[in-house]
């Protein structure tokens, strides 16, 4: 290689190493600015009478699976297969996607979060037409409180 060659080269490889920093830079200041303004604990209102509501079917031994297969078929993509949050869709949804294995999930009455699955808020679907049978949709909410 001739020298002019060489210094070529090298000014070039350079300038690679410096557009993937700038292009690495600019995607963490872009997600760092699209998240700004969301708060993961943002709070869900949820009428009193579903605060106060009574689960049916607190205790009850979900034989046929019910509440296993319709969150398999309707929540993990976004909430995981442990309810964690980090379903394969997780990534795409703007707002925070819960984790049912925090202590401030858990804390929850079984009524708020029949009211929330049933109505939904945001990215997140309400079930009651897709889900419209009541004591599935506790089957639900019980697996949930299980994970």
């Amino acid at each position: 290689m001739t020298p002019k060659k060489t210094t070529s080269y090298i000014m070039k490889k350079e300038m690679l190493k410096m557009l993937a920093i700038l292009t690495g830079s600019l995607a963490l200041v872009s997600m760092t600015v699209d998240s700004i303004g969301q708060n993961p604990q943002e709070p869900w209102p949820v009428p009193t009478e579903f605060k106060k509501m009574k689960n049916p079917y607190a205790g009850t031994k979900d034989y046929d699976r019910i509440g296993h297969e319709l969150y398999s078929k309707y929540c993990k993509t976004c909430h995981g297969k442990k309810g964690q949050g980090n379903g394969v869709n997780s990534e795409f949804i703007k707002t925070p996607v819960a984790d049912f294995t925090e202590d401030a999930f858990k804390s929850q009455s079984d009524g708020s979060l029949y009211f929330k699955i049933a109505t939904g808020r945001n990215e997140m679907p309400g079930f009651e037409q897709i889900i419209p049978d009541e004591e599935d949709l506790w089957m639900v909410v019980n697996y949930v409180k299980a994970l």
